[in-house]
């Protein structure tokens, strides 16, 4: 045989055994996974992919279920594989193994080599951005920036503090990663928020225009007219906070806008809301007025703006003004009958009782509206002589000095005895610093310009109609709407009973105290319903013990 034809006949057959060498394997692993492969430590070499993906699911399932644990902050939490839309993909990890079995190097593999797979994670977008969203929820926090305000008229400082943010790729990417891995907490990184203002800024700031702004009145003018904001109606408004890098100053004008009211618009321009009138023991609507009134938001700017100037001159922009409640609103409110009243007794004349008229004149026929808090202060406004409030005895830092609008805690607690007996929501009372004889023993109210307050709500859906009466030695206020319980009260003995101190003190000023003990005591509101007590409410007041005072 010649040698060229020998060639040929050698490399067929070489030719012939690298087929045979492929083709027996190729043939013999046809349709199975590649032996000795596994999946995150799951051998499934060998099997059908049927098998394959039976054992994939048995084996990962639960390793799946495993919650991941992850801290921010600080603070831990579990979270669900299913809620955070990760779960294993059985059948595309089984098909990414036999991927490149049949072919020569696959083959190889096979034989002589092995595999380990990560398995393949189906992702839900949605559903992770979704729990790292509410897992965020709970971990950011809003820097808090530097204020400024006022107790009485000196400033107060409250320091700015950093914020925190959850980092929510990094933490949608980690948990990806920690999925079907065993190991401690997973940490989640967290960014830093800084306040706008520096600390430094807010002290430096108190120090200086903080003072400036309320070293006097300020003066709003509304045409010809003008009427003052006190130093200390400014200080209970103002604060200043940052806001784009700056300490800015904003003014809350609510508490203002009655009494300037009366000053700068005429009585005949403002609005007048639906009240009734009781006739024949029934409420009649008395219809409503539009009218012109103090923009409450507007004012707040602009006094904010001349303080931000160092100015003392702001002008209140006047609007037309809708009656709070109209005619046809009043007549689906419900006011219907009469469902609480309450009589406080005084001596006659003395210059307390005109302060007792005066405001309950002014409150009576407000109507308070279904869901509203009534705030005594933001009715009335400042005590003042233009309305005809006078000079009369109150206590001030534990003695009896003589302030314009003084005894008028009479009314207050007069209404809250109404609020308690009708059954409504006390919102914010505060009981005198001393036991008063003419008061029922816990269920009594102070009232001071601008705190404390006395605030409840109308917690029913239907309105609340105050009538005011009174005589020279008392005073009563009557709530009419639809009742819905019978209130009961019910109180406790006196305890942690404890005796007057004796003291002396000189000066014009100097006002005698009778002396009376301290103590401690429960009152308990019952609400009944047809018979049925449904709730029990419980109010504890301290009384501190009057010094019996003698004035040299």
């Amino acid at each position: 045989m010649s040698t060229p034809r020998l060639a040929i006949v050698i490399v067929t057959a070489v030719l012939g055994v690298a087929v045979l060498a492929y083709a027996v394997p190729a043939i013999a692993l046809a349709g199975d996974v590649p032996p000795d492969t596994k999946v995150a430590g799951v051998d499934i070499g060998g099997l059908s992919p049927d098998q394959a993906r039976s054992r994939l699911e048995a084996e990962l399932g639960p390793r799946a279920a495993r919650p991941i644990e992850v801290r921010a902050a600080g603070k831990k939490t579990r979270l669900q594989a299913g809620e955070l839309g990760l779960s294993v993909d059985a059948a595309a990890t089984v098909a990414a193994a036999m991927d490149g079995a049949s072919t020569p190097a696959g083959v190889f593999r096979s034989l002589f080599g092995s595999r380990e797979l990560q398995p393949v994670v189906k992702v839900d977008e949605q559903a992770l951005t979704g729990r790292i969203a509410k897992l965020a929820e709970s971990v950011d926090r809003e820097p808090r920036e530097g204020v400024v305000s006022y107790q009485g008229l000196e400033p107060r400082t409250s320091p700015p503090k950093k914020g925190l943010a959850l980092d929510r790729a990094a933490a949608a990417q980690a948990v990806r990663q920690a999925f079907l891995k065993d190991g401690g907490p997973l940490e989640l990184t967290t960014k830093t928020l800084p306040p706008t203002v520096a600390a430094g800024e807010v002290r430096e700031l108190a120090t200086t225009t903080a003072r400036t702004a309320v070293a006097a009145d300020l003066t709003v003018t509304s045409g010809a007219k003008e009427a003052a904001i006190t130093r200390a109606e400014l200080a209970a408004g103002l604060r200043f906070t940052g806001e784009d890098g700056k300490l800015k100053p904003v003014f809350d004008a609510e508490q203002v806008v009655p009494g300037l009211e009366k000053k700068l618009v005429a009585a005949s321009h403002l609005p007048r809301d639906a009240t009734f009138k009781i006739v024949s023991g029934k409420p009649k609507v008395v219809p409503a007025r539009d009218g012109k009134g103090i923009d409450v938001k507007g004012l707040g700017q602009a006094v904010a703006a001349a303080v931000a100037a160092g100015e003392r001159t702001a002008e209140a922009p006047v609007k037309v003004t809708q009656a709070r409640l109209t005619t046809e609103a009043a007549g689906r409110l419900g006011i219907k009958e009469k469902v609480s009243s309450y009589t406080t007794q005084h001596p006659c004349c003395a210059p307390r009782v005109t302060n007792i008229h005066t405001i309950a004149g002014i409150v009576d026929g407000y109507v308070v509206k279904p869901g509203e808090t009534f705030s005594l202060n933001g009715v009335v406004g400042k005590r003042d002589t233009a309305r005809g409030f006078v000079e009369a005895p109150m206590i001030l830092n534990g003695r009896f000095v003589n302030d314009v609008g003084g005894g008028v805690s009479q009314f207050a607690t007069t209404m809250f005895n109404a609020v308690f007996f009708g059954g409504f929501e006390d919102v914010q009372h505060m009981p005198h610093m001393y036991y008063i004889s003419r008061y029922p023993a816990g269920r009594e109210s102070t009232v001071s310009f601008p705190q404390p307050d006395f605030r409840w709500k109308n917690d029913s859906k239907y309105g609340v109609l105050i009538k005011t009466s009174f005589t020279s030695t008392s005073i009563t206020v009557q709530f009419w709407s639809t009742k819905r319980y019978e209130v009961t009260s019910e109180s406790s003995g006196r305890y942690n009973v404890k005796s007057f101190p004796s003291l002396s003190e000189s000066g014009p000023k100097c006002q005698p105290m009778s002396g009376v003990e301290g103590f401690t005591i429960d009152v308990w509101r019952t609400f009944k319903k047809d018979g049925k007590v449904v709730r029990k409410q419980k109010f504890t007041t301290v009384y501190q013990p009057e010094p019996k005072l003698t004035c040299d």
